[in-house]
């Protein structure tokens, strides 16, 4: 299947995609903000960069984007038709740079939470969710 955007067109639209302060970072950062919590952002002393840091708390929150993290079972995590190789290796170099995070993160005293994109669909049990990480 051909690209139905020209090359420069596509080009264009994949330079305009964010990988800080994304939609569904700012949800997510709403959120834990009304439930009282007061965070860092994109800390870079704290391995792999966190969206949301609590210092004090040594909890970590990632925004992960079904689409660029593979979200395992999620419809939103499809592979592209066109130039599937290239999309493949892009992607498993992104999840495999997630794995050692959490694991660096464990051993050195922190908690971490992934946040997934298709979780935003549900708020209420989100913010529960984010509240019990937090306060527990």
């Amino acid at each position: 299947m051909t690209d139905r955007f020209d090359k420069a067109t596509r080009s264009s639209m994949m330079a305009a995609i964010r990988s800080k302060n994304t939609k569904p970072e700012l949800v997510v950062r709403r959120l834990v903000y009304s439930l009282g919590f007061r965070y860092r952002l994109h800390s870079p002393d704290i391995p792999g960069r966190p969206d949301l840091v609590f210092k004090g708390r040594r909890k970590a929150i990632f925004v992960h984007g079904c689409f660029w993290h593979r979200h395992p079972g999620c419809p939103k995590a499809s592979t592209p038709e066109t130039r599937v190789d290239f999309w493949q290796q892009k992607f498993d170099l992104n999840v495999s740079r997630d794995r050692p995070v959490q694991q660096i993160l464990k051993e050195e005293g922190w908690r971490a939470m992934v946040v997934w994109q298709c979780e935003l669909t549900d708020v209420k049990q989100l913010t529960a969710r984010l509240d019990r990480f937090l306060r527990g």
